[in-house]
């Protein structure tokens, strides 16, 4: 998959890259596995914004994916790889040998004809789901899950991966996309390979317009503002006062701990990004 650029006949335009969707088999999804999605603009019951920096954007349909993978050893046969504007990743359509037809994320070299199937007896193969006791040590994985039976919740976006770097006792410890180890109960599921489209991170929007049409609002800055509406407003020029980094509420948004649930700091073996000696 390519990432295309264009001729600037316009400033905005000259940044502009998209992808050329050519690993796309399928141009509309499956009716019977879509409902529709209601826009809330960031608006709770009261109409009151509660979340900023949403709008309208455009229509669309939401696909229901299927991440509990929980038709145990019944094959399925890919179908197509189709586009989701839902998520970054592509999603698969699988059809099982019972007739069942399901949405599935797309991992990264599924294609069209190839055939997947979850189970603790099921091969170690790109697309197929198994229990973590079950995954050699070193696989590459995803769809990950916190629960058993509740669905994968870790590591679902575009090209992310996880991996298992160990198994001790009831957990495995599992290596994520930040660089976290954490441990996983081992009779939990994970979809083996790395999720699709890796190449969403080098995508350029390159102008409001197209950021709009997701439906994420303008971000403005707070040293923009007058002083009446942000703690960095006002001033003479760009200075922020006085004042630290923080919210328009005034909440410090640099070093300041936010977690508040640390019963399951246990099982974080290493923090992201925490470095390590050796010798």
């Amino acid at each position: 998959m390519a990432i295309k650029t264009y001729k600037p006949y316009t400033p905005s335009r000259r940044f502009i890259t998209t992808q050329d969707f050519s690993d796309i088999t399928k141009d509309e999804p499956e009716k019977s596995l879509t409902v529709g999605l209601i826009r809330k603009s960031g608006r709770n019951n009261t109409g009151r914004i509660t979340v900023r920096h949403k709008c309208g954007g455009h229509k669309r349909l939401y696909r229901i994916i299927d991440f509990k993978r929980d038709k145990i050893d019944i094959k399925a046969k890919v179908i197509s790889i189709e586009y989701d504007p839902n998520r970054t990743a592509r999603i698969a359509l699988v059809e099982y040998a019972d007739g069942e037809k399901r949405y599935i994320l797309c991992p990264l070299g599924l294609k069209v004809g190839d055939e997947i199937m979850s189970g603790p007896n099921a091969e170690i193969k790109v697309g197929n789901t198994l229990p973590l006791e079950n995954i050699p040590v070193g696989t590459i994985i995803h769809n990950i899950e916190l629960i058993k039976g509740q669905g994968g919740k870790l590591v679902r976006a575009a090209g992310s991966w996880a991996q298992i770097m160990a198994k001790e006792d009831k957990y495995a410890h599992i290596r994520m996309p930040s660089g976290e180890i954490r441990l996983i109960p081992i009779k939990n599921n994970a979809t083996i390979g790395q999720v699709s489209n890796p190449d969403n991170i080098n995508i350029t929007i390159g102008k409001a317009g197209r950021k709009k049409h997701m439906g994420i609002r303008p971000t403005v800055r707070g040293t923009a503002m007058n002083a009446v509406d942000h703690p960095h407003g006002g001033g003479r020029g760009k200075s922020k006062g006085n004042n630290q980094p923080q919210s328009p509420w005034g909440q410090p948004s640099k070093g300041y701990k936010t977690r508040k649930r640390k019963q399951f700091d246990w099982m974080r073996i290493r923090k992201r990004n925490e470095t390590i000696v050796t010798g």
